[in-house]
């Protein structure tokens, strides 16, 4: 099954500083970004900004399930931010899940890493735009992606962006993000999996997070050949070229 390119506008949120809308393999999430700006006693910190990440979910009010993806991407963000510029500060992020797969996220109290790990990419990428979209300092941009191992005709299957299906026939899954240097930031995994799995998994993540762009024809291509991913690195900068174009219009 082929899965539709990502998509993403910029600025949706007219009263926030920043903000982002990011659609990709069922998810959609909206972020708003607002900071640095000065930060309640108990949040502030004499030498760098603190990050505080709030995620919404799409129905109901936050749980267990919410703190856990919060923490995640707090730690994430936090280390691409230049949070050291802006001492007693705080720079807020706000999470709000419009919709996911069926089945793919259940409100509940219980924390079960199995339904956390897939929204992560889509959270973490919309976070990524609303901080570009309100001109936060940040050391470099970072991209991210889930994959899957299946077990298929008794042999492994590496899966990227694995639907509900998937991840709930999947021996392990695994969430990864990589900054423009092409590093390793991020890194959750639940299952159980072999060293030969993990490699071939950081494998694909890397093929898809930091790709560079390939051309066909004059044309930017979105996916690269063999389909095994989107090329995540080409569709943040052409959605920030794209703004960009938008803001200059008007010259």
């Amino acid at each position: 099954m082929t899965t539709a390119a990502p998509e993403a506008s910029l600025n949706a949120l007219p009263r926030a500083d920043g903000s982002a809308r990011y659609s990709y393999a069922g998810y959609t999430v909206t972020a708003s970004v607002n900071g640095p700006i000065e930060a309640q006693r108990r949040d502030e910190h004499a030498y760098e900004a603190h990050v505080d990440v709030i995620v919404r979910p799409s129905a109901g009010v936050g749980g267990t399930r919410e703190r856990h993806l919060e923490s995640i991407l707090q730690s994430s963000l936090s280390q691409i931010i230049l949070v050291k510029n802006f001492p007693r500060s705080v720079i807020q992020i706000v999470l709000q899940i419009e919709s996911t797969p069926e089945n793919a996220y259940v409100n509940t109290k219980l924390v079960q890493a199995s339904l956390n790990l897939p929204i992560i990419p889509a959270l973490f990428q919309t976070a990524v735009l609303a901080l570009l979209s309100a001109t936060v300092p940040m050391k470099a941009t970072a991209t991210s992606t889930v994959v899957a191992v299946v077990s298929e005709d008794g042999s492994k299957e590496i899966v990227a962006d694995p639907s509900p299906k998937d991840i709930g026939e999947a021996t392990s899954l695994h969430v990864l993000a990589f900054t423009s240097h092409d590093e390793l930031l991020l890194s959750e995994s639940e299952g159980d999996f072999t060293v030969k799995e993990w490699d071939d998994v950081y494998e694909r993540a890397q093929q898809i997070c930091c790709q560079t762009a390939s051309k066909q024809a004059g044309i930017d291509m979105m996916l690269d050949d063999d389909s095994s991913g989107p090329n995540m690195r080409h569709f943040l900068r052409s959605a920030l070229e794209t703004k960009v174009a938008s803001d200059l219009y008007w010259k």
